[in-house]
Order: C-alpha cells, then sequence, then structure tokens
C-alpha cells in the first residue's frame, strides 16, 4: 500500500461502501470471549448503539452480523471495518493532517494497536487483558478521519472510545480530551462495567491505553527494573553489592508485556516467570524479552538449580499455571530470593488470570459459559498461590505486591494474606519502595516518542538525557543521589538493551527538574536540526501526581486521604490549560476498574518558543501537584522536595503540614 492509499483510507474514515468481511486470524493474540451478561433488551439496545455509526442502507447486512458478534464474543468489535493496512507508528510525516500535533496523535493510537505492541490487536486492546484504546473498528476510522481534518483551533472530545465529535477551540487549548469509564458510583460494580461495556457506552481505559501514551513493554520494564534492584538491596547481605545469583519469580508475560524478565536480566539476578498463554510466552520469547521458554516443571527446576549456582544472568519462562510453579518451587526446598506477582489481576474474572488445575482453552470456555464456576476457581487458585507463597516467606523470600490487585483478590478469596490488625501480610512494592524513595521526592516515569521513527533521533534523545541528569547530580541533595544515579545507568545502557517495540521510545525516572530541562534540551535540539522531527512527551500512571490508587500509587499516603482522587482530577484539569496536547481521566488503571483514578497528558513539543512555554508551565504542576499533596499527608520525603521547588520557584507557595506530637493526641483521646 502506498502512503497516498493509505492517507486516502485514513480521510474516508467510515466507508460508504462496506469493506469484506475479514476472516478470523487465529495467528493473533485474541481476547476471550466475554460473559453474557445482557438482558435480551439490552442486547436490541446495544445493536442499536452499534448500528448509529452507519448509513440506515448498511443496516440490514450489519444487525445480523454485529448480534453474532455479541453473541459470539460477548462485544460488538465491528471486524469487519478493520483496516488493510499495517498497524503501526508511522512517521509523522505520512499522516494526512492539518495539524502536527493531530499528526503526532495518530501515530500514537496506531502505535498502540500495533500487533508487535498489543496484547489483543484486533479487539482493540493494548495491555492489561481489558485496557482498550476504542471498542469498536468505527470508532477507530472516525477518530483518525477527524483527526486528519483537525486544525490547530478545535478539539476533539473522547468519551470512552467515542469521539463526541470536533469543537472549535483556541490553540493553547488540548487538540483531544479523553474520559474511560467515568461510570456513575452507584452503578460502579464489576457485572455494571460489563454490562455498559457490552452495550457500547463505556470502557475500560487503563489509562496509557485508552490515552494513546502506551510504550510497548520498555514502560514497565524501567519500573520493574527499579523496583527489583531496589528490592534486591533489601535482601543483601554486609558488604554485598551484586544481585547476581539471586532468584525472582513472578508471573504473567500477556498482560504486563514481558516486562519481568528483561528487568530481570538488567538486575543481574536469575528470573523465572510463568505464563499460562503460550502464544503470549512465544511472542515475548521471539521480540527476546525472555530467554528461555520451558514446558516442563521437571526440566525448568534443574535450570533454576544451575543458573542460581554458577550465577547466571537469564531469564527462563514456564509456560504453565503459576500455582503450579509456586508449589514446586516449595516441595523441591528451592531458596526463592524475590517473589512477586503480575498477572493482571485487576480483572480477575475476565481473562487476567487463570485457574490452576484448568487447561488454557478450558479456562475460557469457562469463564464465557460458566462464570460463577470459573470465579470459584480463581478464588481457590489465589487461596493455594498465597499458601505457596507463606511457604517460601517463612523460608526468606521477600515479597512484594506489584500493584496489580495481587493482595486485594487474594484477600476476597479467604487466602492467608491479612494480619490480625487487617492489614496485610505483604507490603505494596509502593509503599517499600516507590513511594518514600521516588514518588515523594517527585521521581516517576518520564516518557517520551520521536515521531520521525529514525532510532538515529532516539539516540541522540539518549545522549540529551544522560547528559542533563548528569549535570543535575554534580550539585544534587544526597537524598536523590541514588535514584539519578539508577537513572543515569539505566538511559546510558538503554540502547544496549534493544527496549524499542514500536514505536522509538524511551522512558526514564526524573523529579521536576529533571523532566524539565531534559524537555528544553529536546525543544532545543529539534529547533537546531540535530533532532529531524517533533517529540511527544508523556509519563505513565505510575506516578507522583497524576494518578490516586489506594491500593498502588497513593499506597503511601496515610493521613486518610489515600481513598480520595481530588489529586488526579486536579492533575488533569490543571494540565490542559498549561499547554498539554491531549489531556485524559479514567477511571481506572493497574489495579483495575473502581480501584483507582488515573489521569494523563501528551504533549508535542516541536522547537518553538510556545512548546519551551508549555514545557517550563506544564510539567511543574504536573509533578508538583503530587509532591504538594504527599507533603500535605506529611511525608518527609515530600516535605524536602517541595520546599526545593519552592526555593527554585519564587512564585510557588505551597500549605504545608504542621506535625502534632503523638503523646498529646493519644493522651487526649483517653
Amino acid at each position: 500500500m502506498t502512503i497516498q492509499d493509505f492517507q486516502q483510507q485514513i480521510r474516508a474514515g467510515i466507508p460508504d461502501t462496506l469493506p469484506e468481511v475479514k476472516p478470523y486470524d487465529t495467528t493473533i493474540n485474541h481476547a476471550p470471549k466475554r460473559k453474557d451478561i445482557l438482558t435480551p433488551e439490552q442486547k436490541e439496545l446495544a445493536l442499536r448503539n452499534a448500528l448509529r455509526y452507519f448509513e440506515p442502507k448498511h443496516h440490514e447486512v450489519l444487525a445480523p452480523e454485529f448480534a453474532e458478534e455479541l453473541a459470539r464474543y460477548g462485544r460488538i468489535y465491528m471486524y469487519r471495518f478493520r483496516p488493510d493496512y499495517d498497524m503501526y507508528a508511522r512517521p509523522i510525516d505520512h499522516y494526512p493532517a492539518k495539524s502536527r500535533q493531530a499528526a503526532a496523535i495518530m501515530l500514537m493510537i496506531q502505535n498502540n494497536l500495533d500487533k508487535a505492541v498489543a496484547q489483543h490487536p484486533h479487539e482493540l486492546i493494548t495491555y492489561g487483558g481489558n485496557g482498550a484504546v476504542f471498542q469498536n473498528w468505527a470508532q477507530y476510522r472516525l477518530v483518525m478521519q477527524y483527526l486528519s481534518e483537525m486544525t490547530d483551533t478545535q478539539t476533539l472530545v473522547m468519551y470512552s472510545g467515542h469521539p463526541l465529535g470536533l469543537f472549535p477551540s483556541h490553540k493553547d487549548a488540548p487538540r483531544v480530551v479523553v474520559t474511560n469509564g467515568m461510570v456513575i458510583p452507584n452503578y460502579s460494580k464489576p457485572d455494571d462495567w460489563e454490562r455498559l461495556n457490552a452495550m457500547g457506552v463505556s470502557q475500560y481505559g487503563q489509562m496509557t491505553a485508552g490515552s494513546y501514551m502506551y510504550i510497548g513493554p520498555q514502560g514497565i520494564v524501567h519500573g520493574t527494573t527499579i523496583t527489583v534492584m531496589n528490592a534486591a538491596r533489601k535482601r543483601f547481605t554486609e558488604g554485598q553489592t551484586s544481585a547476581r545469583g539471586m532468584l525472582f519469580v513472578t508471573s504473567g508475560l500477556g498482560g504486563m508485556s514481558g516486562a519481568q524478565p528483561k528487568a530481570g536480566n538488567i538486575s543481574q539476578v536469575v528470573s523465572v516467570v510463568a505464563e499460562v498463554n503460550p502464544k503470549a510466552a512465544e511472542k515475548r520469547h521471539s521480540q527476546g524479552w525472555v530467554d528461555e521458554l520451558h514446558h516442563d516443571l521437571d526440566t525448568l527446576i534443574e535450570r533454576i538449580r544451575t543458573a542460581v549456582a554458577t550465577k547466571e544472568v537469564v531469564s527462563l519462562a514456564y509456560v504453565g499455571n503459576v500455582v503450579d510453579l509456586w508449589e514446586r518451587l516449595v516441595t523441591e526446598n528451592i531458596a526463592v530470593d524475590l517473589g512477586s506477582d503480575q498477572t493482571s489481576l485487576h480483572n480477575p474474572w475476565a481473562g487476567g488470570y487463570y485457574p490452576v488445575g484448568y487447561s488454557y482453552e478450558e479456562s475460557n470456555r469457562m469463564m464465557a459459559e460458566e462464570p460463577e464456576r470459573f470465579r470459584e476457581a480463581v478464588q481457590a487458585s489465589l487461596r493455594r498461590q498465597v499458601a505457596a507463597i507463606n511457604a517460601l516467606t517463612a523460608r526468606g523470600m521477600y515479597f512484594f505486591d506489584y500493584g496489580n490487585a495481587f493482595l486485594l483478590e487474594s484477600s476476597r478469596a479467604g487466602a492467608d494474606i491479612v494480619k490480625s490488625d487487617g492489614s496485610f501480610r505483604y507490603p505494596s512494592y509502593v509503599q517499600d519502595i516507590m513511594g518514600p524513595m521516588f514518588f515523594d521526592y517527585g521521581f516517576g516515569p518520564f516518557r517520551w516518542v520521536c515521531t520521525s521513527g529514525k532510532a538515529e533521533d532516539l539516540e541522540k534523545s539518549d545522549q540529551i538525557a544522560a547528559q542533563v541528569l548528569k549535570d543535575i547530580a554534580v550539585t544534587a541533595p544526597e537524598d536523590i543521589r541514588g535514584q539519578l544515579e539508577d537513572n543515569i545507568h539505566w538511559i546510558v545502557e538503554a540502547g544496549k538493551n534493544r527496549l524499542v517495540v514500536g514505536s522509538q521510545a524511551r522512558i526514564l525516572y526524573a523529579d521536576c527538574e529533571g523532566r524539565t530541562k531534559i524537555a528544553e534540551a529536546f525543544n532545543r535540539a529539534i529547533a537546531a536540526g540535530e533532532i529531524s522531527a517533533p517529540i511527544v512527551l508523556g509519563r505513565d500512571h505510575h506516578d507522583v501526581s497524576g494518578t490516586d490508587s489506594p491500593y498502588r500509587e497513593t499506597s503511601n499516603i496515610y493521613d486518610g486521604s489515600n481513598l480520595t482522587a481530588d489529586m488526579a482530577v486536579h492533575n488533569v484539569i490543571g494540565d490542559s490549560f498549561r499547554g498539554a496536547t491531549w489531556v485524559s481521566i479514567h477511571n481506572g488503571g493497574g489495579v483495575g476498574w473502581g480501584e483507582v483514578i488515573n489521569g494523563g497528558f501528551g504533549m508535542v513539543i516541536d522547537g518553538s518558543e510556545e512548546s519551551d512555554r508549555h514545557i517550563r508551565q506544564m510539567l511543574l504542576w504536573d509533578v508538583n501537584n503530587g509532591i504538594a499533596r504527599r507533603s500535605w499527608a506529611r511525608n518527609e520525603g515530600a516535605i524536602a522536595a517541595i520546599h526545593r521547588q519552592m526555593e527554585r520557584t519564587p512564585e510557588l507557595k505551597v500549605t504545608l503540614p504542621n506535625f502534632a506530637d503523638d503523646n498529646l493526641i493519644k493522651n487526649t483521646l483517653k
């Protein structure tokens, strides 16, 4: 297909002539069938809702086709309208657009749906089992058409994958405003979400999927690497400086994008990751994200013993159920140093977790046809998994929750994971590592995409970012020196570790000073022609400021406000009038729909003075909104960080907490 043909298809939107029916591609990893949850009346509504995208002359053909999809898959995906062209992030100049910003957003959308990146690309699901960019292919086509027509004085409004339309705005307004899953609280239960999704009126955006900011496994690799490195340090004996020879066991190569084995290799441990979906395991192995696949536990156990004994840096995948792996490690008396779980347990009943004792195929059948039996099997499996983990921690393993709702769903299953005081037996990695060491100080997952698609532009950006961090480190206070050094090591080594899947993207953890100075340096390099095209700036939800979740990002907030979501909402509002190219707010993220509110942004910088202004104004708010909230919660690292920021920024004045004497409080309430 020529560039001209591609551009013509984008501009056409929903075609006037129906495309040919697409055969179901069995080589692609597909989403499992969703449970049949709609009443007959609601099925009529779902069909009526789907047909409103099309002229009445097509309804006679499409109505039975969509009804069959609803019956067969539990959703109407409109497979017929999946484009004929390959889906990947093209160079920005290949997109038909009146606005450069709109072209960059088109690039990001296509990257999210690239089969090398997306978990279930034909169901428009990027990661996490149900993290969707759109609900159906008509929405995709219409959005791309709108973006091709958009000017710099219009804003595209997105309702859970549905493009409400282009509205007049102004040049400094966001080009796109996204919401996902914003369900009225009294109707915010799992069956409600399933029902609303099946009817085509809401979706779970998983934040970086639904806000077009996913960059493939690399983003999760960095967070996992930082976590594993610091978890390993907690297990170091006196004088130990390396994690070589330590054993890290976890699970989930599909929904979590294969991050753990790559992170294990970078951290220099022996890593073992269980994955029940053979296609997901094979995909990550073919991409080089895991070194070895093992289908037999006997062989795997011997391989683990050898690797640990020789202190080999290697990643091993067990193609099978994680519970079988955990239980076998117990019976074989294997000493596990670090343990976690990265299955998509925020989505336990619809493909995020598979129960032990059933094949992958049988589990998928049971999930759709016998949902209550499937639920019981999942909960029984979680109880067994926790029992095995408890046995290994009793022998010295350090286990941490990776923010995937493992602790939460295990407790709901009745597993032995809650202490007598009602708290969880194991810490969230945010409570132990990321919150006090990174988020409180403003460090989080700053990411960027080189829209030229050129590897040399990404390499140049790596060099710029590394130099900026090195310069900052010279005068950095001691409490953030370690964070800077870890990230300098990461960015210097990034190219060697072949982290790019999909777009030419990078991620590193930086604070407000780091993010701002790196972005300003990028903007100067674009203006000077050292980088050949605009750069898209963004971040993950796993950050300082944009996400409120008591089970992950704000789990180290102890003033009682961990159940509030003011910060995430304010984050998006503040970013929108300070220069973000697009903003998004989501009910749902890494720990699930209903358990978190996520705010996100994307910013296109093009070498202009306008971009420079947006960088200074927006990034300051995007980070310090969170630091200010954390300092008000009496987090000491955040108090120190916000003091430093106020010294750098005379116009910034933040309300700081006073500390009450503990004895006074206790004596007063006697």
